[in-house]
């Protein structure tokens, strides 16, 4: 044989390829999954603690695997899709919590109808042209149902903490609120509207069922939950807990919002670095 390699190549992808046939291709995403349990803590073991409110920005590349796909794909879906088809499960998996921009402690559940309402409208002043009186115009009411690729933002509400009894600084994200572009009658986005709240620990159990697209490996699933409990994702604070209740763009504008944002962060992790300072 004259080239040996290129046989044993051949052989090999040949032999690959008739295993996935065998096997009935790439495993499957095990639905049955558990999301990891928390970390037992006690109150009186957290002996520092911050809350911060994050902006998840979905456009950025290393965030894509929340986004996409923006309609299902097999077993995959979108971050959004997973929250939509859950709230509008006959009965609802997960609790929705209304006047997200106001309110964001989880007091005011939505009901059915006003969950159904705010996925699908009907713009009841759309006109279409007769078609049996060709000039003249009739009201014909248009289905508009929000879909992935209208929610490109999150808002994340967590709390930072520093638990003395395994001497770490640790997180846990307590809300997730999905971000609808604002868009002009032209298509010029105009800004973003909170839709609703969601209680993350409520919803671990349903994102750990949800399967991820992994970049760097087809055969090695990941979930939704795992995302987040590894912080696979890309985010940047722009509130902080303080006195005023008040967002860093509310006292900030332009590059000094990014370095106040910076300079949180930073607070955070010098915190955990003076833990260990002697």
């Amino acid at each position: 044989m004259k080239h040996p390699v290129f046989f044993f190549a051949f052989l090999f992808l040949f032999s690959s390829a008739n295993l996935a046939a065998q096997v009935g291709g790439p495993p499957k995403y095990p639905t049955q999954r558990k999301p990891i349990p928390y970390t037992p803590l006690r109150e009186a073991d957290v002996m520092w603690s911050k809350r911060v409110w994050r902006t998840l920005d979905l456009r950025e590349k290393f965030n894509h695997p929340l986004y996409y796909p923006e309609t299902r794909i097999n077993e995959r879906r979108s971050l959004f899709d997973v929250l939509k088809d859950a709230l509008l499960e006959k009965p609802p998996r997960l609790t929705a919590f209304a006047n997200p921009a106001l309110d964001d402690e989880f007091k005011v559940p939505m009901t059915p109808s006003e969950i159904e309402a705010l996925f699908v409208q009907w713009d009841s002043t759309n006109q279409t042209e007769d078609p049996s009186n060709p000039g003249t115009y009739i009201l014909a009411p248009l289905k508009r149902e929000l879909n992935s690729p209208d929610v490109k933002q999150y808002w994340i509400k967590e709390d930072w903490f520093l638990d003395k009894q395994r001497s770490v600084m640790d997180v846990r994200i307590l809300g997730l609120c999905p971000l609808k572009d604002k868009v002009s009658e032209t298509g010029e986005v105009l800004g973003v509207t909170p839709l609703f709240w969601i209680y993350f620990p409520e919803a671990r159990p349903i994102f750990a069922q949800s399967p991820v697209f992994n970049p760097k490996n087809n055969t090695d699933w990941l979930s939704l939950d795992d995302v987040f409990w590894h912080r696979q994702f890309h985010s940047y604070i722009h509130k902080e807990s303080n006195v005023y209740d008040r967002t860093i763009n509310s006292y900030y504008t332009g590059l000094d919002v990014l370095l106040e944002s910076e300079r949180i962060k930073e607070e955070i992790t010098n915190k955990e670095h003076d833990l260990w300072h002697f």
